[in-house]
């Protein structure tokens, strides 16, 4: 009995040098550069997201945030290098919606998106422009969907291939609607936009930034977007939601997560300190000049979205058909 009690007492002793410096590791953060690892390549909408963030997060941490790109496998390689990290801190991730799709579309994986990362906060979210040709003659969402179910099949959308949230905001709409606009497949938007000015296509889910000009030039017209409120950007122009398909929501969110275990008080202060800059004029109108809204939530409100989206995405992929890579 004395020996087993001698052995519980050295383990409590371990455990508790181990917690206390745990919490020194804590009080101590970040006395270093901290990574953020995104998920796509440089130039990439996400990636000048990170970097406004980066930049205003690191100002109010006293430490650099390194913007690190590791693109590929639909963010499943960025996503694999940032649950595998230590969790101390220094290597966090930026997320956005494609990543509740990775578990619908990756046969194998080698982490949880639930359970493999402690989540942080929200960034914003951007929605696109459900976007037609000047010559098409529907104007509204019931219109369109008024058309499609007289012609089924005949009408097309543009995008950049399955299982792109482009794609799938079109799948969704025929799922909700009830209508097949046949998907047409493009490298990019540099192929697409010229095929929607000139009306090879009908629709398009496109980005609210470059087809601003285009539209102010009548040479697209915007329909509705996809966001569940109304674009700041575009407020004379509806969402899709309250133009006859209520519920509707297609939006390209971005937030910020950390590998599992990684010490609650360097999660609070990220949070925090999140928050707190997309509350800020300078950091805001940053974003927006780029399309996204700032949008700041608790680590519970972010576990809440990606395992809603999860969800969501799981049943339009199934019901589409599309197949795990």
């Amino acid at each position: 009995m004395r020996y087993k009690s001698f052995i519980f007492s050295i383990a409590m002793i371990a455990a508790g040098i181990v917690g206390a410096q745990t919490t020194a590791r804590a009080a101590d953060w970040p006395d270093r550069p901290i990574h953020l690892i995104v998920p796509f390549p440089a130039g990439s909408s996400s990636d000048i997201v990170a970097r406004i963030v980066a930049q205003a997060l690191g100002e109010k941490l006293g430490q650099t945030l390194v913007v690190e790109n590791r693109p590929g496998a639909s963010g499943a390689i960025a996503s694999e290098y940032v649950a595998h990290a230590a969790p101390d801190g220094y290597t966090l991730g930026l997320i956005n919606t494609s990543f509740t799709l990775l578990p619908s579309l990756m046969a194998t994986h080698t982490f949880d998106p639930i359970k493999s990362f402690a989540p942080i906060s929200m960034i914003g979210a951007s929605p696109f422009i459900l976007a037609s040709y000047p010559g098409f003659s529907p104007h509204s969402v019931q219109e369109v969907i008024a058309l499609a179910k007289s012609e089924p099949g005949k009408h097309t959308f543009a995008e950049a291939g399955p299982a792109t949230l482009a794609n799938l905001a079109g799948v969704l709409f025929n799922k909700m609607a009830g209508v097949q606009i046949t998907p047409v497949s493009y490298r990019g938007s540099e192929q697409e936009v010229p095929d929607l000015i000139a009306g090879r296509v009908d629709l398009a889910y496109v980005t609210i930034p470059p087809t601003l000009a285009l539209l102010q030039q009548g040479q697209v017209r915007a329909i509705a977007v996809t966001g569940a409120q109304r674009s700041p950007s575009l407020p004379h122009v509806p969402t899709i939601a309250e133009s006859g398909l209520p519920g509707y929501e297609a939006v390209l969110w971005q937030a910020i997560n950390a590998p599992a275990g990684t010490p609650a008080a360097i999660l609070t202060r990220l949070n925090t300190e999140t928050n707190k800059l997309l509350r800020e004029p300078g950091t805001a109108n940053a974003l927006a000049k780029v399309g996204v809204e700032a949008q700041s939530s608790t680590a519970a409100q972010l576990t809440q979205r990606i395992t809603a989206d999860i969800r969501k995405w799981h049943d339009v992929i199934v019901s589409a058909g599309i197949k795990v890579q």
